[in-house]
This record gives C-alpha cells, structure tokens and sequence, in this order.
C-alpha cells in the first residue's frame, strides 16, 4: 500500500513532514509522496524521516490550473527541489499565494470578521499559509462552528471572503515538469464537474499533452467509482494513481493511507510513475 497524495504543515495540512511520514508508516505505507501545494520545501525534512524509518518517499507538488466549469489539479511526482523550470515556476505561485493571502485577510476585515493576517500566518507556523489557516482562527473565535462552516460562509468560491489566486494552463504545467525530469497527474478528477462524456474528453486532450496518469484511487471515492476510474484511465494509456489527500485536522475524514478507511493504492503504480520519465530532462 502507497500514498501518493499528502499535504505537510508546509501547506495547508495540519501535521509537519515528518508526522506525514509516521503517519503512512504507521498505516502500512511502503512509499508516500508529500504533495503540498505550489512547494516542495517540505522534502528534505519528510526525506530524512522516511530514512529512520525505512519508507519510500516520491518527491511531490499540487498546483491548480486555470478550467472551468470545476477545479483542475495537477500533481508532479519526481521533481525534486534542485534548481529547474518547474521550481522556477512554483517560486511565481508562492508569491502570488501570499499576495492573494493579505488581500483575502483585508477583504474578511472588512466585512467585520474579527481576523488578521498575523494571526493567520501564526496559525499556518510562518510558513504555507493557505484557506484552511483563515478558517482555524475563525473557528477559534467562534465566528464558525467548523473548518467545513468557515469554508461554506466565508471562504469558498463565491463567498464575500474569497479572493482568488494564480491558476496556470495545464499545457504549461506538464510541459515544466517534463522539462524538469518528472511525471504529471490529474488529481481527484470529479472535481472538474464534467459529465461522463466531457470528462472522457478532457482526459484525452490531456493525455495527448503529455499527462501521465490520473488519480483513480482517490481518498473520498467509492470503490465503483475507483473501478469505473481505473478503466477509464487504462482505455486512455494512463497511469492509475491514488492517493488520500490527507490535510490532518483540516480534513478529518480523510486519514494517510487509507482515506475515508477502505482506501488502499496498488504499490505498483511507483514503478508505473517512474518508467515513464522522460530520459534527458532539459
């Protein structure tokens, strides 16, 4: 059993690298990705852990591109944190994210939440901050009940609170990560909110791109819906990937390893990810 999908306090999970790692350990993981969004600065702590305690790590970044109607995300694997056109990229998306970030923290003070940023970046640990930060401070104030309330009332797409952040075309996403030696994946991939026929279509485009795999083996999909996934993915030549997903307290259903409980990725599918590399990365 593998995790291909985390997120560290280097983000927006709640658990430091090194937790992420003890975690996928302690369910029964050969190898776990730390995946967190727009960096990869959480890899050499995870790294070293892994080591002490005899696990894979498959080095990992989440970014999200720009598509409508739903949400694309695509996971990198294999892009490890030396110099390359993909880290070039993600030093871009972190600045805008903190841009993005005060002016989120400005927009929620001026609708009368009682919240700054400084606060904020305290809860995120200095580092990573992201939208499930706002939402802890509001739920230690009582402005909401739960992460989920905060999310709902004040923080999603279309509520007052809500600024938007940087979004890249996937053609240049995979076309950076290739570049910098490693693979792309579409990650939980209902969220792009297509029906049956328009989603097949928009994985072949992908995959004509150049995308490697898609996350069929996702932390909150059913097991008909993982099945239904996989086939679709083998019809279309790509790698079926999975992962939880797991944020610790920021997404409390969802634990390493085995997601809602039942979840459990194929090891395999790390030497599937690796054997298509591309040879000489530029």
């Amino acid at each position: 059993m593998i995790d291909l999908h985390s997120h560290s306090s280097f983000s927006d999970g709640s658990e430091s690298p090194e937790r992420v790692v003890e975690l996928a350990a302690a369910a029964g993981c050969t190898a776990v990705a730390l995946t967190d969004h727009d960096t990869t600065e959480g890899l050499p702590r995870a790294t070293v852990r892994a080591a002490e305690l005899g696990i894979a790590i498959v080095p990992g970044c989440e970014v999200s591109c720009a598509f409508s109607p739903g949400a694309m995300h695509v996971l990198s694997y294999f892009v490890s944190g030396e110099p390359s056109p993909f880290q070039d990229e993600l030093v871009r998306l972190r600045a805008d994210r903190e841009s993005r970030n005060e002016r989120m923290a400005a927009r929620l003070a001026e609708i009368g939440m009682p919240i700054t940023y400084e606060e904020v970046v305290e809860e995120a640990g200095g580092v990573g901050v992201g939208r499930p930060h706002f939402a802890s401070v509001l739920v230690r104030k009582g402005v909401v009940g739960s992460i989920q309330e905060a999310f709902d009332a004040y923080l999603a797409k279309g509520t007052p609170g809500y600024v938007s952040k940087a979004r890249i075309e996937v053609e240049r996403v995979v076309d950076l990560v290739t570049r910098s030696g490693g693979v792309t994946v579409l990650a939980h991939p209902l969220s792009l909110d297509l029906d049956e026929e328009a989603l097949t279509r928009e994985l072949a485009r992908l995959a004509e791109i150049g995308l490697t795999g898609m996350e069929c083996y996702y932390g909150r999909y059913d097991p008909a819906t993982r099945a239904q996934l996989v086939a679709l993915a083998g019809s279309l030549g790509l790698v079926a990937t999975g992962g939880s997903d797991f944020h610790g307290t920021y997404k409390p259903d969802l634990s390493m390893g085995t997601g809602t409980g039942d979840l459990e990725v194929p090891s395999t599918v790390v030497e599937e990810l690796a054997a298509r590399r591309p040879d000489t990365p530029t």
